[in-house]
């Protein structure tokens, strides 16, 4: 006997045998017992999900020998004949390839016809999306009006295509991404059915691999079998998928929190011996980096075991700074998606790599109490502007504070630098966040709050109502760990809702002083002789958009 792929000899063949898709299933099932059915459903997802899959088995349960039931007996010379792909009142069509007018016309005239065996004649039509748009046409007036012998299954991957008078007329059903767990799962069933030994690792590679679809994790896997020899080890799967194992990156994500350059080109060396693909690994430099961010910014997030890796990303997790994660991860991002213009892949990684380190803050050995090192002057990052010592200290006009029952999130810290505060102890809060070198997230969140007061060592910020979502631990925490050592006592922040007091912040004045200098050099450019002229004899005109203040 030929052997048949594992994709199609362990499609499901009853409802309870399907993966992920439970909202869809009892949706069909409770439809199927109750009788009432619709004359057109709609599947959309992406490939591999299940959408044929569902659309055979509905058509199992309306024509069993035994009855319609949401539980056919999968038995009877119905189901037998369905599964073979040979029952002659399925109608399979690929719309791919019968996109024409008269295609459709040919199941319209047919649809009137009562089934030959079974009780509905049902027309599944695969890849809606691709009928042109005399054949929707032709297909709509059917679709609203079937017989009652006929049921329509439509299957796309692209519902945005699909006409809204057809979406109208069907019942849609969305079908998720399968999670890599429930993909691994199913793997993991199907090799112990299979006697075929498999290490579990291996099993990760390829469940990540499939991107949400179990049809191509099952080819996955029926490659990586005959890859290994009849067995799954994961050096063989990496080795096949151009994958790298996770300690690699995480190596990778170890060298940065050192900030050593010789230690990240060592490991991107170390990868690049395995010639991988490039951008996978930046893919999984990425998944980790969400996986340290959810540590630190989500209390009491316990992460999945990965190949037993937890214990690393706890420990990146302390070493790297939240916004240093972020920073990562949008060069991982950003950079996966430029190898394409790379001179060549690897160089493509290896600067995303270095674009990491050049970008990363230049430290001290002593990390603040946010886990974050401080940054000292360097030809990298200009040093903070420190305003000079006889400027008056700007107070805001708001110094009374809320009553206790307003709305608040507060932190502590302990201190260790000089104060900057005047004689009454009320900071200049814009002088604060330079010399405290707020930047990244929490330099927006500080920008955006005006300083409203201060009450014994909280200071009163305020922030406009749509912006109190932002006052989150850990970055409340982090903040006053900085501003509490530039004024060298301990310090809390209360940050209260205030649509009125939130209006003379920072970035508000900075955003006005930008706004002045765009019109100053809007006014100079147009009041300059040389353009005058240039407009009286050529007509020219000025574009705004191309004018930008010179930089101080």
């Amino acid at each position: 006997m030929s052997y048949q792929v594992l994709a199609r000899k362990w499609r499901p063949r009853k409802f309870a045998e399907l993966v992920g898709q439970e909202h869809v299933v009892r949706a069909l099932t409770n439809a199927l017992d109750s009788g009432r059915m619709h004359h057109a459903y709609l599947f959309t997802g992406t490939r591999g999900v299940g959408k044929t899959t569902i659309a055979r088995i509905f058509a199992k349960s309306l024509n069993c020998e035994r009855g319609e039931s949401a539980d056919p007996c999968g038995e009877c010379a119905v189901c037998t004949a369905v599964d073979a792909g040979r029952f002659v009142d399925l109608l399979e069509i690929d719309a791919a390839s019968n996109t024409g007018v008269d295609d459709v016309r040919e199941v319209i005239e047919n649809a009137q016809y009562a089934p030959a065996r079974g009780r509905f004649k049902v027309y599944l039509v695969d890849e809606v999306h691709m009928l042109s748009k005399p054949a929707f046409n032709a297909l709509l007036k059917t679709l609203e009006e079937p017989p009652p012998h006929v049921k329509f299954l439509l299957a796309t991957t692209d519902p945005q295509k699909l006409p809204v008078t057809v979406l109208s007329r069907c019942l849609r059903f969305n079908l998720k991404r399968l999670l890599p767990d429930q993909i691994a799962g199913q793997m993991r069933h199907i090799l112990g059915a299979e006697h075929i030994e498999y290490e579990d690792s291996a099993i990760g590679e390829l469940a990540r691999a499939a991107d949400g679809s179990l049809r191509d994790g099952l080819s996955l896997l029926d490659q990586s079998i005959a890859y290994g020899g009849g067995s799954l080890k994961a050096d063989d799967v990496r080795a096949m998928l151009g994958s790298v194992e996770r300690g690699q990156v995480l190596g990778v994500l170890d060298a940065l929190a050192v900030g050593s350059g010789e230690a990240l080109m060592a490991e991107a060396l170390r990868i690049a011996s395995f010639s991988p693909d490039f951008g996978g690994v930046l893919d999984d430099i990425a998944a980790s980096l969400h996986r340290i961010q959810l540590i630190q910014l989500v209390p009491g997030y316990q992460p999945e075991n990965h190949d037993g890796d937890d214990g690393v990303l706890v420990s990146l997790a302390e070493r790297l700074a939240a916004e240093d994660v972020q920073l990562y991860y949008q060069i991982a991002t950003t950079g996966r998606r430029d190898l394409a213009i790379a001179p060549d892949a690897r160089t493509g990684f290896e600067m995303a790599l270095l674009r990491m380190l050049a970008f990363r803050p230049p430290d001290d050995a002593a990390p603040t109490p946010s886990g974050r090192p401080h940054s000292a002057p360097s030809p990298q990052r200009p040093a903070p502007v420190t305003p000079p010592a006889s400027a008056p200290v700007q107070n805001t006009p708001f110094a009374a504070p809320r009553p206790p029952s307003a709305s608040m999130h507060e932190a502590a810290a302990p201190v260790t630098t000089p104060r900057v505060a005047d004689a009454g102890g009320m900071p200049d809060w814009e002088a604060l966040i330079q010399r405290a070198d707020l930047r990244g997230p929490l330099g927006q969140l500080a920008q955006n709050s005006a300083l409203r007061g201060r009450d014994g060592n909280t200071l009163v910020l305020a922030l406009q109502p749509t912006h109190m979502h932002l006052a989150v631990e850990p970055m409340v925490s982090q903040i006053a760990d900085r501003v509490s050592e530039v004024m060298g006592e301990p310090i809390r922040l209360r940050f209260v809702s205030d649509s009125q007091g939130a209006t003379h912040t920072p970035a508000a004045r900075a955003a006005s002083a930008r706004s002045a200098a765009q019109s100053a050099a809007e006014e100079s450019i147009d009041g300059d002789p040389l353009v005058q002229a240039l407009k009286r004899e050529f007509g020219a005109r000025v574009v705004p958009q191309s004018i930008k203040p010179i930089e101080s």
